[in-house]
């Protein structure tokens, strides 16, 4: 049974803060409810709980140069994700409009794993970003990958990833707490913690 995101946040919060006390001290404080409700506002539908969860523990990371995220991702706060929502917003191009269909656009989506007319989509969410630019999205449309979380970004749209992690929200939280605790890789990216106490995640070359 998947942990609750406060759980897994209270496992994260204490690895931090023993072996990342730089990225522990970089973890912002709570989101103002009403900063979450004024973005649900502008995003037209509520936010899934899980990510309300998250966003009511931390709303996000506070200075420069820090993830916590697999893959180098860094969590958005509230503020950020309605900005990132409606940047990537101004590139999606309503397929509908051409005559493809939600359901077909779902199927292709799910036998392809990538879709670049998934990209912007307004129910397709960013809740984290990298120094690229590439998103973490979590997607609130009510089709079979409702919760689920994808990698999204400009050139190569949103991408739909096998590991178990990516499941959901709640999943990719419990997965990272239990790889911080044991020092195991998660989809080859091992936790590490630079000399100036930063947590990072490093990738595991491939075997040849």
């Amino acid at each position: 049974m998947t942990a609750l995101i406060s759980e897994s946040w209270t496992r994260i919060e204490n690895w931090l803060a023993e072996h990342a006390p730089a990225t522990y001290a970089a973890l912002a404080p709570p989101a103002d409810p009403a900063d979450i409700v004024a973005a649900e506002r502008v995003i037209g539908r509520p936010l899934l709980k899980p990510l309300r969860m998250s966003l009511l523990r931390h709303d996000g990371l506070v200075g420069h140069g820090f993830s916590l995220l697999p893959g180098g991702y860094r969590p958005l706060s509230v503020r950020e994700i309605v900005v990132e929502w409606q940047h990537c917003a101004r590139y999606y191009d309503n397929p509908t409009v051409d005559g493809i269909g939600e359901e077909e656009l779902d199927d292709h989506f799910m036998r392809v794993g990538s879709s670049f007319d998934l990209y912007g989509h307004p129910q397709v969410i960013p809740i984290a970003r990298d120094i690229c630019g590439g998103h973490l999205v979590l997607d609130h449309r009510p089709e079979i990958d409702r919760g689920r979380v994808h990698n999204a970004d400009g050139e190569g749209g949103v991408s739909r990833q096998s590991h178990e992690m990516w499941t959901s929200l709640p999943v990719l939280m419990e997965r990272i707490a239990t790889s911080l605790e044991t020092s195991q890789p998660l989809d080859r990216e091992m936790p590490v913690v630079e000399e100036d106490q930063r947590l990072r995640w490093g990738s595991i070359p491939l075997q040849s």
